[in-house]
């Protein structure tokens, strides 16, 4: 499938989504690193959080939250990468074969780095 570079219109277009995808996640990183204080607090105290019948332990919290506080730092750190290739012009290209990734992917996904081809290509690699 034969795909054509963004316009000026669309780049700007997803650039606002990307910055507005950056400015939510930074909210929820900053209310996980509250969360995450807290528990740790928690933790560092006399809680006996072992036999707590009211829900997870602590520990269970602290991973659960620190992995979705990891989750969204990656996600971050495309959305980063991203904006960083519009400011150098690159951005929509595949960055394993520099064609241009379609528009519906990018819209569904604006910090993709790869064409639909190439993500395809590198999961069926991971599976084997």
């Amino acid at each position: 499938m034969v795909m054509t570079a963004l316009t000026s219109a669309d780049v700007r277009q997803l650039e606002r989504d990307l910055r507005r995808m950056r400015a939510e996640l930074a909210t929820e990183v900053a209310r996980l690193s509250g969360s995450l204080d807290e528990v740790r607090v928690a933790r560092d105290g006399t809680q006996d959080d072992e036999h707590d019948p009211e829900g997870p332990t602590l520990t269970m919290e602290w991973s659960r939250l620190s992995g979705v506080q990891r989750e969204f730092a990656e996600k971050l750190a495309r959305i980063d990468r991203a904006l960083q290739r519009v400011d150098e012009g690159t951005y929509g290209l595949c960055l394993r074969r520099g064609e241009p990734i379609g528009r519906a992917r990018l819209d569904a996904q604006p910090a993709t780095e790869l064409c639909i081809d190439c993500a395809r290509e590198l999961e069926a690699e991971r599976r084997r």
